[in-house]
């Protein structure tokens, strides 16, 4: 038996990299660690702030991997030789996963204050109409 999925409709012709896709979404990690927000700054324009305190500029990574922004962070600091009385800051390493729609792009990362934000803005797509000719059998 098959497994149904919504690109497998008649009418969808080509969507099986979008099935892919939401697939990968479903089995990315749901951890809320680091926490973080989601904002439409303009019309076509995003970002992604993530709560990331503690973590140093080389201690964060961003790629873009097959249409996926995946931030990782791991702190380098050695902490073994420290005594902790009580400790609430996490200090763990974590990698979020976001997929991105075709035509938006990553314009540019920055760290201040503990938080920091992944500036995302999307293309117009241009409408293309074609006549596509007939011809005799």
């Amino acid at each position: 038996m098959s497994r149904m999925t919504f690109a497998s409709h008649p009418f969808l012709l080509g969507f099986e990299q979008l099935d892919r896709l939401v697939e990968r979404t479903a089995k990315a990690s749901n951890d809320g660690y680091p926490p973080y927000n989601i904002e439409q700054r303009r019309e076509n324009a995003y970002r992604i702030t993530l709560a990331v305190a503690g973590f140093r500029e080389e201690d964060l990574q961003i790629t873009v991997e097959d249409a996926q922004l995946v931030i990782r962070g791991k702190q380098t600091e050695d902490i073994s030789e420290r005594v902790f009385l009580h400790r609430g800051i996490a200090a763990r390493q974590f990698q979020k996963s976001f997929v991105l729609a075709e035509g938006v792009e990553v314009e540019g990362a920055s760290l201040e204050n503990g938080l920091l934000h992944v500036d995302l803005v999307r293309s117009e797509p241009q409408t293309v109409v074609r006549t596509i000719e007939i011809t005799r059998g």
